[in-house]
């Protein structure tokens, strides 16, 4: 039978990473392909207590819930986010999702029409991408350095292209893992406020920063509430099976937003917001971030160590001050992609990084994740991604090879 699909579902893509994740999953492949935290480190005894308290609570606690979210997990959430992040708003300007994926996908269906206009970088994140994609957009890059987008490019572009809003992953962004200079957070909100332009603010890798002591202010604590949404999970600190996310913004926002929901799915899982919440009560959520970061650190570091190894013409890599990836651009004549089953043969796996690129994708790119494995698997994996890479590097023409 021929089925008539929608026309939007011509934008609709697999995922690179998940169709990646499929072939790594077959075999004993050492993958730096996906966003994963360790499983050795997930709370398993707190999550498990946690779960107890909720079904201490008897039948009522099996009932439909709010969409919204469950009050005192959001209660709780916005005293985290005053305390950790000096985001200062009310429980009734958060809405719970299914991860904050669902947060991006929401937003996009209350604020986009076809042929609407989103800037952001070049590389982004990919499943951002496919959600806007999906409802039709237009996603136009803005010129980037290490410290976030150009001023004066994105000014000139939020003139001739008058977009819904901008889209950025300001603090260990996927896939580049940079941060934004706190100067160039201001500059955008200054030119979204004179623009009338929202700001979705993405940041699942802020909680895990290797330098303590370091201040990376989120655009939406230095908003007065009116233009910054600011979106962000529990999956990167507690597990990502719990699946739960929040968005915080303006309240007009945050309702519409709320009603989109109600056509989707009423609500997220209450019976997993309420082990939260007794998590977040009873378990020191602080101590095991700080635990996150030091062993995260460390396995940065090992493979920064394989890295720096390499004497390669061309070679380029951002060291992270925090999340989960190192994003690595290779000599140009060098394709990433076509790379790939050569290292799965040899046991490693990685993501080509022309995915995540709105328009003009460089192949000679790739994201490697650090999180997952531990340091043994990450030397000796990457001793094989180093043998794949110097063996490309033999067929890069003599004439270019100083490049």
């Amino acid at each position: 039978m021929k089925y008539a699909f929608a026309q939007r579902t011509r934008n609709f893509e697999s995922s690179a990473v998940r169709d990646i994740l499929k072939v790594v999953g077959e075999g004993d492949i050492i993958s730096f392909a996906g966003g994963l935290p360790d499983d050795d480190l997930f709370p398993l005894d707190a999550v498990e207590e946690a779960y107890k308290r909720v079904f201490e609570g008897g039948k009522h606690t099996m009932q439909y819930g709010l969409t919204e979210g469950y009050t005192p997990l959001r209660e709780a959430v916005a005293d985290r986010m005053a305390v950790r992040k000096q985001i200062r708003m009310d429980a009734d300007n958060i809405l719970l999702t299914t991860g904050s994926q669902q947060a991006i996908d929401l937003f996009s269906r209350i604020i986009l029409n076809p042929g609407d206009v989103i800037l952001t970088e070049n590389p982004t994140y990919l499943a951002a991408l496919q959600v806007f994609q999906s409802y039709e957009a237009r996603v136009v890059p803005v010129e980037s350095d290490e410290f976030g987008m150009l001023p004066e490019d994105l000014e000139e572009k939020m003139k001739s292209h008058l977009p819904k809003f901008v889209y950025i992953v300001p603090t260990f962004s996927n896939p580049v893992g940079k941060v934004w200079s706190l100067e160039r957070r201001k500059h955008l909100l200054d030119l979204a406020k004179k623009y009338n332009v929202i700001i979705f603010e993405d940041d699942p890798y802020g909680e895990i920063q290797f330098d303590a002591a370091a201040d990376y202010t989120p655009l939406a604590a230095l908003d007065d509430g009116e233009t910054v949404l600011y979106t962000s999970t529990f999956s990167k600190t507690v597990v990502p099976a719990l699946r739960t996310g929040w968005v915080m913004g303006p309240h007009q926002i945050i309702r519409m937003m709320a009603q989109a929901k109600q056509a989707a799915d009423l609500h997220s899982s209450s019976i997993d917001q309420q082990a939260l919440y007794y998590l977040l009560r009873d378990f020191d959520l602080d101590s095991h971030i700080t635990t996150l970061r030091a062993v995260y650190k460390e396995r940065m570091e090992v493979m920064l160590g394989q890295l720096q190894r390499l004497n390669l013409p061309g070679l380029g890599y951002v060291v992270p001050q925090g999340g989960m990836f190192f994003w690595v651009a290779l000599h140009e004549s060098i394709n990433t992609k076509e790379l790939l089953p050569k290292a799965v043969k040899k046991g490693v796996a990685y993501v080509p990084g022309s995915p995540f690129y709105v328009c003009e994708p460089k192949h000679n790119t790739f994201r490697l994740n650090f999180t997952h494995a531990v340091p043994e698997k990450i030397e000796y994996g990457m001793n094989q991604l180093v043998s794949v890479l110097e063996e490309a590097y033999e067929t890069v023409p003599k004439d270019k090879a100083t490049v």
